[in-house]
């Protein structure tokens, strides 16, 4: 099992390798597609059979997290470094993530990684699963201000002096802006939570852990992203204290605590109220 899921890994960065090509090092843009292949790396043993469930779960997560949030936060407070044409850097990845996630949505049947052996997952009523992703968003607000916060005073001031001048400048609309950055990458995993067959404090290590290589750790790897090697470092923390905590928040909300008995085993699981 460990050689397939290193396969899955050194496999799923290949199509980093092939739609970012003109970033510069090949080397470095591939560790980047395996360490976010990685990041996947649950969905592969724990996530639903089939290739287009596994679509279904892993292009959401590449479109909204690594892509829509870390574009929309760049257009927000370093505008220059997506050139004259914004959008067309969006569509850009887009295509490139359409590609990865087609890839590592058949690696698990092709690499035969998937396991059977797995508590089944129950999730909350939907009305009560739409006021939790909108807590999830003012956690998300609460994580970003702190650490943005410590980080920019301490850290990346040098960096980006105009951030304070921008955030002060867009009032309210800033805060609405990190809800939604929060809501967006919660509903994101949402099909991640309700279809990753492991208990709930396993599942909550790895969404927070996806949330962070997707959105942070893996993009921040790659070449010719205008980025000296200590402001990457920089933000790559920054990103885990943000992220990372906003998984594990998503799936405590969404999967409410439960032992049940199961093949003489106690598990964790969901149960709808």
């Amino acid at each position: 099992m460990k050689l397939r899921i290193l396969l899955y890994c050194l496999v799923g960065g290949l199509p980093m390798l092939v739609a970012a090509m003109g970033l510069g090092s090949p080397l470095l843009v591939w560790i980047a597609g395996a360490v976010l292949a990685a990041g996947f790396v649950p969905l592969a043993v724990f996530g639903p059979r089939g290739f287009l469930r596994q679509f279904a779960v892993i292009f959401p997560v590449l479109l909204i997290v690594t892509s829509l949030c870390t574009w929309s936060e760049a257009l927000l407070f370093k505008p220059s470094a997506l050139g004259p044409h914004p959008y067309k850097d969006l569509v850009g990845s887009t295509v490139m993530y359409v590609l990865i996630a087609v890839v590592l949505a058949l690696l698990p049947a092709l690499l035969k990684t998937l396991r059977d052996d797995a508590p089944a997952v129950v999730h909350h009523s939907w009305p009560k699963a739409a006021l939790m992703v909108l807590l999830c968003g003012v956690g998300y607000l609460v994580y970003y201000f702190i650490t943005g916060s410590i980080t920019y005073r301490f850290f990346t001031y040098g960096y980006y002096p105009e951030a304070q001048q921008i955030a002060v400048s867009l009032g309210i609309w800033f805060w609405i802006i990190e809800i939604a950055r929060g809501i967006a990458m919660t509903l994101a995993v949402i099909p991640v939570i309700y279809t990753l067959r492991m208990t709930r404090a396993q599942a909550a290590i790895a969404v927070g852990s996806l949330i962070w290589i997707a959105g942070g750790l893996a993009p921040l790897l790659l070449p010719g992203i205008g980025m000296v090697t200590a402001q990457r470092a920089i933000h790559i923390v920054e990103i885990f204290t943000q992220n990372f905590p906003l998984g594990v928040t998503a799936v405590l909300l969404l999967r409410p605590k439960l032992l049940l008995r199961t093949r003489d085993v106690q598990v964790e699981t969901a149960i709808a109220r």
